[in-house]
């Protein structure tokens, strides 16, 4: 798994590093073989753009893109939105192969 990040126009400190990491971590609890991680922020006129690219194993990438005036805000609100994307690509794949015994009228039966 490789991990990238990369910006443009703005220097990044060692804190933000760090808080970027941190959540990257938090994201492998969804058990979803995720290859590699790309973080692009970049300084556009009056606003700071922040990209995560998740490239996930038998799937299409997840591809957030947030932007806000402050950095640490565009970044929370990118780690939250790939939590969520995340989160609800993990419900899609174990829930969709699941079926109850009411599903299959096996309790009926009894």
């Amino acid at each position: 798994m490789s991990v990238n990040i990369r910006a443009k126009d703005i220097s990044l400190t060692s804190e933000l590093k760090k808080h970027i990491n941190t959540a990257i971590d938090r994201f492998r609890k969804y058990d979803l073989k995720i290859s590699s991680y790309n973080v692009n922020i970049t300084k556009e006129k009056n606003r700071v753009v922040v990209e995560f690219e998740l490239h996930i194993a038998h799937t299409k990438p997840v591809v957030i893109n947030q932007s806000d005036e402050d950095l640490d805000i565009a970044i929370d609100l990118a780690i939250e939105r790939v939590t969520k994307a995340l989160r609800r690509l993990h419900d899609k794949l174990t829930d969709h192969k699941n079926t109850s015994l009411r599903d299959l009228g096996l309790a009926d039966e009894q």
